[in-house]
């Protein structure tokens, strides 16, 4: 199992810190949230990150994505291209990034009739944006369904040929907005890179909480996913939700948790 972990969950932490977290607790892989306030970030000098990149690999871990803020459909100007060079420099995965689309044309079901406007303006932004590193289109904001997130990639599958957005699945999220995780894993199969996961409360609105006061359903996670090697990424939210308990205290947790879900 490819498995990782956030930087969300460990929020201003020095490098030495998640890398130690990662080796005391058998994790391999991390999403490097890309903030001023954290050790990722775009205004790294060549230097910095080439350092950066030697000492995540020397540590046996592969990054699994940037995560940025950039929101692939606001009307905002969007750092898009240094974030996808940032990536490239570290050998990550992808650059995760999020719709942020706050139209309201898109049909009740997650489908659209015709592109939304800043589905438009996303097309153009992909279709200029570089295409060696992996654009990771998560399940959130506006569309936080796997089927419009699917929907939008077949979108961009017609109408920007040779693209290279993927999907990343925050699977918490797609149940959140009641998908089973057997129906958002197979609508977007064709473009899936990267799954997160996440405990998480339905009794308190889905609120994120403790591995073991939750009811996220890791069982069908686990089933859904069998047989795939998809890099599986705990996002705990910790910088959000202070409330969690600490990395340290979950991530011992982890292996036990998903074990517990784990196809017989």
């Amino acid at each position: 199992m490819r498995l990782g972990f956030a930087t969300l969950g460990c929020p201003g932490a020095p490098l030495d810190d998640v890398l130690a977290l990662a080796r005391d607790n058998k994790f391999t892989g991390l999403e490097l949230r890309a903030a001023p306030d954290e050790f990722t970030h775009t205004g790294l000098s060549a230097a910095e990150r080439r350092e950066l990149r030697t000492r995540i690999e020397d540590a046996g871990l592969e990054i699994f994505a940037i995560s940025s803020y950039v929101k692939l459909c606001a009307v905002e100007d969007q750092p898009l291209e240094a974030h996808l060079e940032l990536a490239a420099d570290l050998g990550a995965l992808g650059v995760r990034v999020f719709p942020g689309d706050q139209t309201d044309d898109q049909t009740g079901d997650g489908t659209a009739e015709d592109p939304s406007a800043g589905e438009i303006r996303a097309l153009d932004r992909v279709t200029a944006a570089p295409r060696d590193v992996p654009i990771l289109l998560e399940t959130h904001d506006s569309h936080s369904t796997a089927r419009q997130v699917a929907a939008f990639c077949a979108l961009l599958d017609a109408d920007v040929p040779g693209h290279n957005v993927k999907a990343l699945w925050d699977s918490s999220h797609t149940w959140s907005h009641g998908e089973t995780l057997a129906e958002s894993f197979a609508l977007l199969r064709p473009w899936l890179q990267v799954v997160q996961f996440k405990q998480a409360d339905s009794g308190q609105d889905y609120r994120p909480v403790a591995i073991d006061a939750g009811d996220f359903p890791i069982g069908e996670l686990m089933t859904v996913l069998d047989g795939t090697d998809y890099p599986l990424s705990l996002e705990w939210e910790l910088k959000w939700h202070p409330q969690l308990p600490s990395l340290a205290e979950t991530l011992p947790a982890v292996h036990a948790w998903l074990g517990s879900g784990a196809v017989r």
